[in-house]
Protein backbone atom coordinates (compact mmCIF):
# COMPACT_ATOMS: atom_id res chain seq x y z
CA UNK A 1 0.00 0.00 0.00
CA UNK A 2 1.09 3.59 -1.07
CA UNK A 3 -0.19 5.09 2.40
CA UNK A 4 0.48 3.43 6.06
CA UNK A 5 -1.42 0.79 7.00
CA UNK A 6 0.60 -0.54 10.15
CA UNK A 7 -0.80 -3.71 12.26
CA UNK A 8 -1.72 -1.31 14.87
CA UNK A 9 -3.85 1.14 12.72
CA UNK A 10 -5.51 -2.05 10.57
CA UNK A 11 -6.67 -3.45 14.27
CA UNK A 12 -8.66 -0.06 15.28
CA UNK A 13 -10.04 -0.66 12.08
CA UNK A 14 -10.82 -3.97 12.82
CA UNK A 15 -12.18 -2.59 16.35
CA UNK A 16 -14.47 0.18 14.68
CA UNK A 17 -15.97 -2.13 11.95
CA UNK A 18 -16.67 -4.65 14.93
CA UNK A 19 -18.18 -1.76 17.02
CA UNK A 20 -20.27 -0.28 13.71
CA UNK A 21 -21.82 -4.15 13.36
CA UNK A 22 -22.49 -4.41 17.31
CA UNK A 23 -24.24 -0.69 16.54
CA UNK A 24 -26.08 -2.09 14.17
CA UNK A 25 -28.22 -4.37 16.38
CA UNK A 26 -29.97 -1.91 18.78
CA UNK A 27 -30.00 0.51 15.60
CA UNK A 28 -31.90 -2.60 14.01
CA UNK A 29 -34.45 -3.43 16.82
CA UNK A 30 -35.31 0.12 17.20
CA UNK A 31 -36.40 0.25 13.54
CA UNK A 32 -38.29 -2.64 13.90
CA UNK A 33 -40.11 -1.03 17.06
CA UNK A 34 -40.51 2.41 16.52
CA UNK A 35 -40.32 2.57 12.80
CA UNK A 36 -41.14 -0.14 10.87
CA UNK A 37 -45.19 -0.55 11.64
CA UNK A 38 -45.57 2.74 10.61
CA UNK A 39 -44.68 2.07 6.87
CA UNK A 40 -47.75 1.03 4.87
CA UNK A 41 -50.32 0.74 8.19
CA UNK A 42 -48.65 -2.92 8.54
CA UNK A 43 -48.54 -2.02 12.72
CA UNK A 44 -51.60 -4.38 13.56
CA UNK A 45 -49.60 -7.09 11.36
CA UNK A 46 -46.27 -7.28 13.64
CA UNK A 47 -46.25 -8.96 16.25
CA UNK A 48 -44.75 -7.67 19.68
CA UNK A 49 -41.42 -9.24 20.11
CA UNK A 50 -38.58 -9.01 22.88
CA UNK A 51 -36.89 -5.91 24.30
CA UNK A 52 -33.37 -5.23 23.32
CA UNK A 53 -31.84 -6.32 26.46
CA UNK A 54 -32.58 -9.77 25.49
CA UNK A 55 -30.69 -9.75 21.83
CA UNK A 56 -27.52 -8.04 23.38
CA UNK A 57 -25.59 -10.86 24.50
CA UNK A 58 -25.55 -11.71 20.67
CA UNK A 59 -22.45 -9.37 20.60
CA UNK A 60 -20.75 -11.94 21.92
CA UNK A 61 -21.03 -13.32 18.49
CA UNK A 62 -21.03 -9.90 16.46
CA UNK A 63 -17.72 -8.92 18.25
CA UNK A 64 -15.31 -10.94 17.70
CA UNK A 65 -16.44 -12.63 14.25
CA UNK A 66 -17.10 -9.33 12.37
CA UNK A 67 -13.38 -8.26 11.55
CA UNK A 68 -12.54 -12.27 11.59
CA UNK A 69 -14.51 -12.54 8.97
CA UNK A 70 -14.53 -9.16 7.21
CA UNK A 71 -10.49 -10.48 7.10
CA UNK A 72 -11.66 -13.58 5.56
CA UNK A 73 -13.34 -12.66 2.86
CA UNK A 74 -10.78 -9.61 2.07
CA UNK A 75 -12.31 -6.96 2.76
CA UNK A 76 -9.09 -5.51 4.53
CA UNK A 77 -6.61 -6.54 1.55
CA UNK A 78 -7.00 -2.76 0.09
CA UNK A 79 -8.15 0.19 2.32
CA UNK A 80 -8.91 1.55 -1.20
CA UNK A 81 -11.53 -1.56 -2.60
CA UNK A 82 -15.44 -0.21 -2.84
CA UNK A 83 -16.22 -3.79 -3.27
CA UNK A 84 -18.93 -4.69 -1.35
CA UNK A 85 -19.20 -8.19 -1.89
CA UNK A 86 -16.87 -9.01 1.23
CA UNK A 87 -19.00 -7.04 3.24
CA UNK A 88 -21.92 -8.74 2.36
CA UNK A 89 -20.25 -12.21 2.89
CA UNK A 90 -18.99 -11.56 5.94
CA UNK A 91 -22.61 -9.98 7.28
CA UNK A 92 -24.44 -13.35 6.21
CA UNK A 93 -22.15 -15.03 7.80
CA UNK A 94 -22.77 -12.90 11.25
CA UNK A 95 -26.57 -13.76 10.51
CA UNK A 96 -26.03 -17.39 10.09
CA UNK A 97 -24.24 -17.76 12.84
CA UNK A 98 -26.65 -15.36 15.28
CA UNK A 99 -29.70 -17.82 13.76
CA UNK A 100 -27.90 -20.89 14.80
CA UNK A 101 -27.45 -19.59 18.49
CA UNK A 102 -31.10 -18.70 18.68
CA UNK A 103 -32.29 -22.16 17.41
CA UNK A 104 -29.66 -23.53 19.61
CA UNK A 105 -30.40 -21.95 23.10
CA UNK A 106 -34.41 -21.98 21.68
CA UNK A 107 -34.14 -18.38 22.17
CA UNK A 108 -37.39 -16.21 21.42
CA UNK A 109 -36.19 -13.57 19.52
CA UNK A 110 -37.29 -11.99 16.38
CA UNK A 111 -35.27 -13.27 13.07
CA UNK A 112 -36.04 -9.99 11.14
CA UNK A 113 -33.82 -7.78 13.90
CA UNK A 114 -31.02 -9.86 12.98
CA UNK A 115 -31.67 -9.49 9.01
CA UNK A 116 -31.95 -5.34 9.30
CA UNK A 117 -29.17 -5.37 11.16
CA UNK A 118 -27.27 -7.07 8.29
CA UNK A 119 -28.89 -4.83 6.22
CA UNK A 120 -27.95 -1.47 8.57
CA UNK A 121 -23.90 -2.81 9.26
CA UNK A 122 -23.56 -3.55 5.72
CA UNK A 123 -24.38 -0.29 4.83
CA UNK A 124 -22.56 1.65 7.58
CA UNK A 125 -18.83 -0.65 6.76
CA UNK A 126 -20.02 0.44 3.03
CA UNK A 127 -19.83 4.17 4.22
CA UNK A 128 -16.90 4.18 6.53
CA UNK A 129 -14.79 3.17 3.05
CA UNK A 130 -16.34 5.64 1.31
CA UNK A 131 -15.92 8.44 3.86
CA UNK A 132 -12.30 7.25 3.96
CA UNK A 133 -11.81 7.72 0.16
CA UNK A 134 -13.48 10.99 0.08
CA UNK A 135 -11.56 12.68 2.74
CA UNK A 136 -8.17 11.04 1.17
CA UNK A 137 -9.40 13.02 -2.43
CA UNK A 138 -10.35 16.31 -0.54
CA UNK A 139 -6.50 15.94 0.54
CA UNK A 140 -5.19 14.88 -2.89
CA UNK A 141 -6.53 18.00 -4.04
CA UNK A 142 -5.07 20.38 -1.48
CA UNK A 143 -1.91 21.03 -2.61
CA UNK A 144 -0.53 21.69 1.25
CA UNK A 145 -1.96 18.01 1.63
CA UNK A 146 -0.84 16.79 -1.40
CA UNK A 147 1.20 12.87 -1.70
CA UNK A 148 4.84 13.39 -2.84
CA UNK A 149 6.58 9.99 -3.78
CA UNK A 150 9.98 10.03 -4.48
CA UNK A 151 11.28 7.06 -6.41
CA UNK A 152 14.91 6.31 -5.69
CA UNK A 153 15.98 3.91 -8.04
CA UNK A 154 18.56 2.43 -10.73
CA UNK A 155 17.95 3.50 -14.24
CA UNK A 156 16.46 0.51 -15.34
CA UNK A 157 13.65 0.23 -12.42
CA UNK A 158 12.44 3.43 -12.90
CA UNK A 159 9.89 2.44 -15.52
CA UNK A 160 8.48 -0.80 -13.34
CA UNK A 161 8.60 1.32 -9.98
CA UNK A 162 6.79 3.76 -11.73
CA UNK A 163 4.19 1.30 -12.95
CA UNK A 164 3.84 -0.41 -9.53
CA UNK A 165 2.75 3.11 -8.23
CA UNK A 166 -0.04 3.92 -10.93
CA UNK A 167 -1.37 0.50 -10.65
CA UNK A 168 -2.63 0.91 -7.01
CA UNK A 169 -5.59 2.67 -6.41
CA UNK A 170 -3.54 6.02 -4.80
CA UNK A 171 -1.68 6.31 -7.42
CA UNK A 172 -3.08 9.04 -9.04
CA UNK A 173 -3.58 10.76 -5.96
CA UNK A 174 0.00 10.86 -5.84
CA UNK A 175 2.55 13.23 -7.09
CA UNK A 176 5.77 11.32 -8.28
CA UNK A 177 9.51 12.51 -8.51
CA UNK A 178 12.52 10.34 -9.18
CA UNK A 179 15.77 10.14 -7.95
CA UNK A 180 19.15 7.86 -10.00
CA UNK A 181 20.54 5.69 -7.12
CA UNK A 182 23.28 4.18 -9.09
CA UNK A 183 25.17 7.57 -10.11
CA UNK A 184 23.27 10.75 -7.78
CA UNK A 185 25.43 11.60 -4.59
CA UNK A 186 23.82 11.92 -1.33
CA UNK A 187 24.42 15.62 -1.67
CA UNK A 188 22.09 16.21 -4.56
CA UNK A 189 19.42 13.54 -3.00
CA UNK A 190 19.81 15.64 -0.11
CA UNK A 191 19.32 18.82 -2.32
CA UNK A 192 16.25 16.98 -3.91
CA UNK A 193 14.69 16.06 0.05
CA UNK A 194 14.72 19.85 0.88
CA UNK A 195 13.30 20.83 -2.63
CA UNK A 196 10.31 18.51 -2.97
CA UNK A 197 9.15 17.83 0.72
CA UNK A 198 8.36 14.50 0.04
CA UNK A 199 5.78 12.42 2.37
CA UNK A 200 7.76 9.41 1.79
CA UNK A 201 10.73 8.05 -0.07
CA UNK A 202 9.87 4.46 -1.60
CA UNK A 203 13.41 2.54 -2.78
CA UNK A 204 14.06 0.32 -5.14
CA UNK A 205 17.38 -1.70 -4.26
CA UNK A 206 17.24 -4.16 -7.42
CA UNK A 207 20.74 -3.69 -9.47
CA UNK A 208 22.22 -1.44 -7.06
CA UNK A 209 24.44 -2.01 -4.17
CA UNK A 210 23.61 -2.34 -0.96
CA UNK A 211 25.63 -0.04 0.56
CA UNK A 212 24.17 2.80 -2.03
CA UNK A 213 20.69 2.18 -0.60
CA UNK A 214 21.57 1.72 3.01
CA UNK A 215 23.13 5.43 2.46
CA UNK A 216 19.73 6.63 1.10
CA UNK A 217 18.01 5.24 4.25
CA UNK A 218 20.34 6.41 6.56
CA UNK A 219 19.92 10.31 5.44
CA UNK A 220 16.02 9.96 5.29
CA UNK A 221 15.93 8.63 8.89
CA UNK A 222 18.57 11.94 10.06
CA UNK A 223 15.79 14.13 7.81
CA UNK A 224 12.78 12.07 9.70
CA UNK A 225 11.18 11.13 6.44
CA UNK A 226 9.50 7.72 5.89
CA UNK A 227 11.45 5.43 3.81
CA UNK A 228 10.31 2.18 2.35
CA UNK A 229 12.76 -0.60 0.31
CA UNK A 230 11.03 -2.42 -1.94
CA UNK A 231 11.72 -6.16 -1.92
CA UNK A 232 11.40 -6.45 -5.44
CA UNK A 233 15.16 -7.63 -5.35
CA UNK A 234 14.09 -11.53 -5.01
CA UNK A 235 11.82 -12.62 -7.63
CA UNK A 236 9.73 -15.00 -6.24
CA UNK A 237 7.00 -17.20 -7.72
CA UNK A 238 5.36 -18.44 -4.89
CA UNK A 239 6.38 -17.05 -2.22
CA UNK A 240 4.38 -14.21 0.03
CA UNK A 241 6.51 -11.58 1.57
CA UNK A 242 5.65 -9.87 4.86
CA UNK A 243 7.47 -8.06 7.33
CA UNK A 244 7.56 -8.72 10.72
CA UNK A 245 10.86 -7.86 13.89
CA UNK A 246 12.87 -10.48 14.65
CA UNK A 247 14.14 -9.50 18.26
CA UNK A 248 14.37 -6.07 17.23
CA UNK A 249 15.70 -6.46 14.01
CA UNK A 250 13.84 -5.93 10.64
CA UNK A 251 13.12 -8.74 8.43
CA UNK A 252 11.37 -9.90 5.57
CA UNK A 253 9.26 -13.28 5.68
CA UNK A 254 9.66 -15.10 2.68
CA UNK A 255 6.49 -18.09 2.77
CA UNK A 256 5.35 -20.35 0.42
CA UNK A 257 2.62 -21.76 2.54
CA UNK A 258 -0.65 -20.01 4.41
CA UNK A 259 0.94 -17.44 7.31
CA UNK A 260 -0.37 -17.51 10.36
CA UNK A 261 -3.38 -15.26 10.75
CA UNK A 262 -7.11 -15.36 12.24
CA UNK A 263 -8.43 -17.74 9.99
CA UNK A 264 -6.58 -20.29 11.07
CA UNK A 265 -6.39 -19.87 14.31
CA UNK A 266 -10.02 -20.30 13.48
CA UNK A 267 -9.08 -23.82 11.46
CA UNK A 268 -7.48 -25.11 14.81
CA UNK A 269 -10.11 -23.86 17.23
CA UNK A 270 -12.50 -25.30 14.78
CA UNK A 271 -10.69 -28.61 14.34
CA UNK A 272 -10.50 -28.79 18.15
CA UNK A 273 -13.79 -28.66 18.87
CA UNK A 274 -14.99 -30.70 15.82
CA UNK A 275 -12.47 -33.51 17.06
CA UNK A 276 -13.75 -33.40 20.64
CA UNK A 277 -17.52 -33.68 19.86
CA UNK A 278 -16.75 -36.07 16.67
CA UNK A 279 -15.31 -38.14 19.33
CA UNK A 280 -17.83 -38.42 22.19
CA UNK A 281 -20.49 -38.16 19.60
CA UNK A 282 -19.19 -41.80 17.69
CA UNK A 283 -18.18 -42.98 20.90
CA UNK A 284 -20.79 -46.07 20.40
CA UNK A 285 -19.38 -46.61 16.93
CA UNK A 286 -16.25 -46.73 18.22
CA UNK A 287 -17.03 -49.52 20.36
CA UNK A 288 -18.59 -51.74 17.88
CA UNK A 289 -15.70 -51.36 15.19
CA UNK A 290 -13.00 -52.17 18.25
CA UNK A 291 -15.56 -55.36 19.25
CA UNK A 292 -15.78 -56.35 15.02
CA UNK A 293 -11.83 -56.05 14.52
CA UNK A 294 -10.65 -58.08 17.90
CA UNK A 295 -13.70 -61.03 16.80
CA UNK A 296 -12.03 -61.33 13.61
CA UNK A 297 -8.66 -61.16 13.52
CA UNK A 298 -6.07 -61.78 15.58
CA UNK A 299 -4.20 -58.92 17.21
CA UNK A 300 -4.84 -55.09 18.72
CA UNK A 301 -7.90 -53.69 17.00
CA UNK A 302 -5.72 -49.77 17.04
CA UNK A 303 -2.78 -49.82 14.70
CA UNK A 304 -0.23 -47.12 15.36
CA UNK A 305 2.45 -46.19 12.57
CA UNK A 306 5.02 -42.74 12.64
CA UNK A 307 3.98 -39.91 9.95
CA UNK A 308 6.04 -37.18 8.48
CA UNK A 309 3.47 -34.26 10.11
CA UNK A 310 4.10 -30.54 9.60
CA UNK A 311 7.60 -30.13 7.75
CA UNK A 312 8.09 -33.92 7.79
CA UNK A 313 8.34 -33.72 11.63
CA UNK A 314 7.28 -37.21 12.80
CA UNK A 315 4.02 -38.17 15.35
CA UNK A 316 2.38 -41.34 15.98
CA UNK A 317 -0.87 -41.68 13.78
CA UNK A 318 -3.91 -43.86 15.35
CA UNK A 319 -6.10 -45.81 12.97
CA UNK A 320 -8.28 -48.95 13.03
CA UNK A 321 -6.50 -51.80 12.34
CA UNK A 322 -7.16 -53.17 8.30
CA UNK A 323 -4.43 -55.23 7.85
CA UNK A 324 -3.32 -58.84 9.16
CA UNK A 325 -0.19 -58.64 11.91
CA UNK A 326 2.66 -58.80 9.61
CA UNK A 327 1.73 -56.61 7.10
CA UNK A 328 4.69 -54.08 7.71
CA UNK A 329 6.77 -56.98 7.14
CA UNK A 330 5.35 -57.84 4.01
CA UNK A 331 5.01 -55.28 2.67
CA UNK A 332 8.66 -55.48 0.96
CA UNK A 333 7.31 -58.51 -1.11
CA UNK A 334 4.42 -56.66 -2.72
CA UNK A 335 6.54 -53.64 -3.78
CA UNK A 336 6.86 -54.48 -7.21
CA UNK A 337 2.51 -54.70 -7.44
CA UNK A 338 2.68 -50.91 -6.51
CA UNK A 339 -0.08 -49.19 -8.27
CA UNK A 340 1.00 -45.91 -7.32
CA UNK A 341 3.69 -43.78 -9.36
CA UNK A 342 6.26 -42.53 -6.88
CA UNK A 343 7.30 -42.88 -3.70
CA UNK A 344 3.66 -43.62 -2.19
CA UNK A 345 2.44 -47.61 -1.61
CA UNK A 346 -1.12 -48.64 -2.93
CA UNK A 347 -2.43 -52.22 -3.83
CA UNK A 348 -6.40 -51.86 -5.00
CA UNK A 349 -6.44 -55.65 -3.56
CA UNK A 350 -3.84 -55.74 -0.98
CA UNK A 351 -4.16 -59.39 0.16
CA UNK A 352 -2.83 -58.27 3.58
CA UNK A 353 -6.10 -56.25 3.63
CA UNK A 354 -8.94 -58.28 6.35
CA UNK A 355 -12.30 -58.67 5.08
CA UNK A 356 -13.74 -55.99 8.09
CA UNK A 357 -10.63 -53.85 7.11
CA UNK A 358 -11.86 -53.69 3.02
CA UNK A 359 -15.05 -52.72 4.51
CA UNK A 360 -13.55 -49.88 7.11
CA UNK A 361 -11.32 -48.63 4.16
CA UNK A 362 -14.07 -48.29 1.43
CA UNK A 363 -15.83 -45.88 4.16
CA UNK A 364 -12.68 -44.28 5.60
CA UNK A 365 -13.59 -45.74 9.16
CA UNK A 366 -10.15 -46.55 9.66
CA UNK A 367 -9.32 -43.28 9.76
CA UNK A 368 -11.81 -42.08 13.04
CA UNK A 369 -9.03 -43.08 15.55
CA UNK A 370 -7.18 -39.84 13.93
CA UNK A 371 -9.54 -37.73 15.54
CA UNK A 372 -7.54 -38.23 18.47
CA UNK A 373 -4.40 -36.82 16.26
CA UNK A 374 -6.52 -33.21 15.73
CA UNK A 375 -7.66 -33.28 19.43
CA UNK A 376 -3.42 -33.44 20.03
CA UNK A 377 -2.84 -30.80 17.29
CA UNK A 378 -1.24 -33.11 15.09
CA UNK A 379 -3.05 -32.86 12.47
CA UNK A 380 -6.32 -31.27 11.28
CA UNK A 381 -9.58 -32.02 9.62
CA UNK A 382 -8.56 -30.93 6.37
CA UNK A 383 -4.83 -30.76 5.06
CA UNK A 384 -2.66 -32.85 3.41
CA UNK A 385 -2.55 -37.02 3.68
CA UNK A 386 0.23 -37.81 6.29
CA UNK A 387 2.35 -40.00 4.44
CA UNK A 388 4.37 -43.78 6.38
CA UNK A 389 8.13 -42.03 7.44
CA UNK A 390 9.42 -44.50 4.90
CA UNK A 391 7.71 -42.78 1.80
CA UNK A 392 8.54 -39.62 3.02
CA UNK A 393 12.10 -40.68 2.98
CA UNK A 394 12.09 -41.56 -0.49
CA UNK A 395 10.49 -38.10 -2.03
CA UNK A 396 13.29 -36.66 -4.06
CA UNK A 397 11.70 -33.27 -5.71
CA UNK A 398 12.22 -30.82 -3.28
CA UNK A 399 8.61 -29.20 -5.00
CA UNK A 400 7.02 -31.82 -3.74
CA UNK A 401 7.96 -31.49 -0.35
CA UNK A 402 6.01 -28.16 -0.05
CA UNK A 403 3.27 -30.80 0.51
CA UNK A 404 4.75 -30.93 4.04
CA UNK A 405 4.21 -27.15 4.41
CA UNK A 406 0.79 -27.65 6.11
CA UNK A 407 -0.04 -29.57 9.04
CA UNK A 408 -1.86 -33.05 7.47
CA UNK A 409 -5.44 -33.37 7.76
CA UNK A 410 -8.26 -36.67 7.49
CA UNK A 411 -9.46 -35.60 4.23
CA UNK A 412 -8.15 -33.13 1.19
CA UNK A 413 -8.67 -32.74 -2.56
CA UNK A 414 -7.07 -36.09 -2.95
CA UNK A 415 -9.88 -37.91 -0.95
CA UNK A 416 -12.80 -36.17 -2.44
CA UNK A 417 -10.80 -36.64 -5.92
CA UNK A 418 -11.80 -40.18 -5.79
CA UNK A 419 -8.90 -41.63 -3.74
CA UNK A 420 -7.34 -44.63 -5.61
CA UNK A 421 -8.65 -43.11 -9.03
CA UNK A 422 -5.04 -41.13 -8.59
CA UNK A 423 -2.55 -43.42 -9.87
CA UNK A 424 0.05 -40.81 -9.88
CA UNK A 425 2.16 -39.42 -6.77
CA UNK A 426 2.41 -36.04 -9.23
CA UNK A 427 -1.31 -35.76 -9.28
CA UNK A 428 -1.88 -36.55 -5.62
CA UNK A 429 0.86 -33.66 -4.89
CA UNK A 430 -0.64 -31.50 -7.43
CA UNK A 431 -3.94 -31.52 -6.01
CA UNK A 432 -2.29 -31.05 -2.13
CA UNK A 433 -0.50 -27.81 -3.57
CA UNK A 434 -3.58 -26.61 -5.00
CA UNK A 435 -5.22 -26.89 -1.77
CA UNK A 436 -2.37 -25.03 0.02
CA UNK A 437 -2.14 -22.34 -2.57
CA UNK A 438 -5.81 -21.64 -2.62
CA UNK A 439 -6.10 -22.40 1.31
CA UNK A 440 -9.11 -21.03 3.26
CA UNK A 441 -11.67 -21.21 5.79
CA UNK A 442 -14.31 -21.48 2.61
CA UNK A 443 -12.44 -24.09 1.08
CA UNK A 444 -12.14 -26.49 3.87
CA UNK A 445 -15.85 -26.43 5.01
CA UNK A 446 -16.48 -26.82 1.16
CA UNK A 447 -13.91 -30.03 1.39
CA UNK A 448 -15.61 -31.70 4.63
CA UNK A 449 -19.31 -31.36 2.90
CA UNK A 450 -18.14 -32.87 0.03
CA UNK A 451 -16.03 -35.66 2.04
CA UNK A 452 -19.70 -36.65 3.45
CA UNK A 453 -20.64 -38.73 0.24
CA UNK A 454 -17.36 -39.45 -0.33
CA UNK A 455 -17.40 -41.42 2.60
CA UNK A 456 -20.83 -42.62 3.06
CA UNK A 457 -20.68 -43.97 -0.51
CA UNK A 458 -17.28 -45.38 -0.98
CA UNK A 459 -16.23 -42.95 -3.34
CA UNK A 460 -12.89 -43.56 -5.06
CA UNK A 461 -12.14 -46.47 -2.51
CA UNK A 462 -11.39 -50.02 -2.88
Amino acid sequence: MLRSHTEPKLNALRFLDAALVCFSLPLAHAFRVHTLPGLGGVAGELPVIAPIEEFLWLWLIAFPTAPLLLDLFGHYRSAWSLKLGPILKAMFGILLLQSLAIVLTRENLSRLVLVIAMAFSTLALYARILLTRVLAMRAANDPAQRYILLLVTAPGQRRATESLVKSHPEGRLCDTAYFDLSSGSSAAFSQQLHTLSPTRVIVSADGVAFDRAQEIIRLCEIEGIEVCLLANFYQNSLARISFDDFGGTPVLRIRSAPEESWSLLAKSVLDRTAAAAALLVLAPLFAAIFALIQFTSPGPAIFLQKRGGRNGRPFTMFKFRTMVLEAEAQRDELEEQNEMQGPAFKLKDDPRVTPIGKWLRKHSLDELPQLWNVLRGEMSLVGPRPLPLYEVEKITDPAQRRRLSMKPGLTCLWQIAGRNHVSAFEDWVRLDLEYIDHWSLWLDLKILFQTIPAVLFGKGAS
